[in-house]
C-alpha cells in the first residue's frame, strides 16, 4: 500500500521542492498538498495520512493552529507532524514542541535533512525503505518552470489547491533602494547582504564570496531588518541569479538576486511600507 503524505505550505515553490525530494526516496507514494492549514483540515477530514509536513507561518490558518487541530480533533491525533519553518530561535521551537510537534526542519533545508527526518518517523511506524531506493541527495531539482518562477497557480496531485497568488499584493513594487540590513540564509551557509534594490517580488544586492556559494534555484530565507537591527520581515525565496562583480577569478564580491515565493500578506505589507519609505 502506498504511503500517503500531506505537504502544507503557502509557497508553491517550497511544496514542489518537498514533493520532488520525497519521490526520490519513497515509493510507492501518494502525495497530497494544501496551501494553508484550513485547506489541510479539509483534506484530513476525508483522508488518512501517514505523515504531515507543514510550514509554520501561513495565512488563513497557521501550522501551529493546524497541529493543535490534528492533536485534539482529527481522527489520527498520533500522526507524525514535522514542522518546517524559517524561524530557528529556541523559544519558537519550545513552543512548537509544547503544541505537540513530532520534529522540526529549518528552512532552507537540504534534501538529505528532509530524507533523514521523514525516514526516522516512518520507521517508527514500521516502514522499511525499499532496497536500492534512490538517494534524495542525487537531485533536488524542481518539476516545472512555473514553480521555479513562482508564478500562477500550481496543480496538485489527488486534489487541487490554490497557490495563493490571488492573496499576494498587487504590483506596487517598483524596485527601490533599501537602507536597512539583510541576512541571507541557505542550507549550508549564512551571508550578510548589502541591498541594492528591493521590491515585492525580489531582492538584489551584494554578498561576500566564501568557501561555499549558493547555486541557482537554491531555497533561501531573507531576514530584513532596519539599520538599527530591528527585525522587519522574514521572507522565503530562491536564488534567481548569482554573478561575480569583477572580471577575475579572485573576486570576493558577488551580485545576487533572490526571488520571493511567500504569499503572506503581512510580510508584503511590511515590505510595501519599506519601499514607500514608511
Amino acid at each position: 500500500m502506498a504511503l500517503k503524505i500531506l505537504v502544507v505550505d503557502d509557497a508553491a515553490f517550497i511544496r514542489d521542492t518537498i514533493k520532488r525530494t520525497l519521490r526520490q526516496f519513497l515509493h510507492p507514494l501518494e502525495l497530497h498538498e494544501a496551501v494553508d492549514g484550513r485547506r489541510a483540515v479539509a483534506q484530513l477530514r476525508g483522508n488518512k495520512f501517514d505523515l504531515i509536513l507543514s510550514d509554520w507561518e501561513m495565512p488563513e490558518m497557521s501550522g501551529e493552529q493546524l497541529l493543535r487541530w490534528v492533536r485534539s480533533e482529527s481522527n489520527t491525533p498520533e500522526i507524525p507532524f514535522i514542522m518546517i519553518s524559517s524561524r530557528g530561535d529556541r523559544d519558537h521551537i519550545v513552543k512548537a514542541i509544547g503544541s505537540g510537534v513530532s520534529d522540526y526542519l529549518s528552512k532552507p533545508f537540504t534534501p538529505e535533512e528532509l530524507q533523514r527526518k521523514v525516514i526516522k518517523h516512518l520507521k517508527k511506524m514500521g516502514y522499511v525503505p525499499p532496497v536500492g531506493s534512490p538517494s534524495a541527495a542525487q537531485n533536488s531539482g524542481f518539476s516545472s518552470l512555473e514553480v521555479l518562477t513562482a508564478s500562477g497557480p500550481s496543480n496538485t496531485e489527488n486534489g487541487s489547491a490554490n497557490s495563493g497568488t490571488g492573496r499576494k499584493p498587487s504590483d506596487k513594487s517598483t524596485a527601490t533602494a533599501f537602507k536597512g540590513r539583510a541576512q541571507l540564509r541557505f542550507a549550508n551557509l549564512q551571508a550578510d547582504c548589502v541591498v541594492r534594490e528591493l521590491s515585492l517580488q525580489s531582492l538584489s544586492g551584494f554578498m561576500v564570496r566564501g568557501e561555499v556559494l549558493p547555486t541557482l534555484f537554491d531555497p533561501a530565507v531573507v531576514d530584513l531588518s532596519t539599520e538599527d537591527g530591528e527585525a522587519l520581515a522574514r521572507v522565503n525565496g530562491y536564488v534567481h541569479s548569482l554573478q561575480a562583480v569583477e572580471n577575475h577569478p579572485e573576486t570576493l564580491k558577488m551580485k545576487i538576486t533572490i526571488r520571493f515565493v511567500d504569499n503572506d500578506p503581512e510580510k508584503f505589507e511590511t515590505i510595501s511600507k519599506v519601499i514607500a519609505g514608511g
